[in-house]
């Protein structure tokens, strides 16, 4: 695997120019973070007009996958060209000036042409990883899409050819001429927290919660529980 701080991008389209200190070209970094994302935004070109719409995605190896309904202007747009990216804020960065404020996070953009996915195996590969992305283990606990549920999905694939990730971590980066100003500079650390699950109105008395509910709250602990 390449070193993050020497390996370059794939291509000059994602080539990070601003902070280019900041930027990280291996796929251990870039994977890492795609994985660890709930959704990405998708950004398409429609009638002549930029349209960029959040939207669900599963990773297997070297390609994303998204769906969506079968008449999905978006993804079909995505077959002439396609940027996605992912991103998590980690924290807020105060600085002792307004100009100095930051955000700490992680953020990844990828370029290139989806392809339709037509072939059944790799279709139901693809909804299978959007469902795990999201929920491990949720798969193999409910009911498959049938017949019906798969003709009115569309998936469509795309390679992680074209990628890069942007990395900010740490305190403010004051100059020295403000760190002697009478305020308060620092880091609010932000993170994505599970609250407790809440049973469907209409579900059957006597289920349990079902194991991909324990990995979603261990993928996503609350605050530790504080003593009285």
């Amino acid at each position: 695997m390449r070193d993050p701080e020497s390996a370059g991008p794939a291509s000059p389209r994602v080539q990070v120019h601003r902070h280019a200190e900041r930027a990280r070209y291996d796929r251990e970094t870039i994977d890492a973070i795609l994985d660890e994302a709930l959704i990405c935004h998708l950004g398409v070109v429609i009638d002549g007009e930029p349209l960029v719409l959040p939207t669900g995605f599963g990773r297997v190896g070297d390609t994303l996958y998204l769906h969506g309904a079968a008449a999905n202007r978006s993804l079909a747009a995505a077959l002439d060209g396609v940027c996605i990216t992912a991103t998590h804020v980690d924290g807020l960065v105060l600085a002792r000036s307004a100009f100095g404020h930051s955000m700490n996070f992680r953020s990844v953009v990828v370029r290139g042409r989806a392809r339709a996915v037509t072939d059944p195996e790799e279709r139901r590969t693809a909804l299978l990883a959007v469902v795990e992305h999201g929920i491990p283990g949720r798969w193999a606990e409910v009911r498959q899409p049938s017949a019906k549920e798969f003709e009115s999905t569309s998936v469509i694939a795309v390679d992680l050819a074209e990628c890069s990730a942007k990395v900010r971590t740490g305190p403010p980066l004051d100059p020295v001429s403000d760190r002697d100003l009478p305020v308060w500079a620092g880091e609010i650390p932000l993170r994505l927290v599970a609250g407790a699950p809440r049973p469907d109105p209409h579900l059957k008395a006597g289920i349990d919660e079902p194991p991909s509910v324990a990995e979603v709250l261990r993928r996503f602990p609350g605050p530790a529980p504080t003593g009285a």
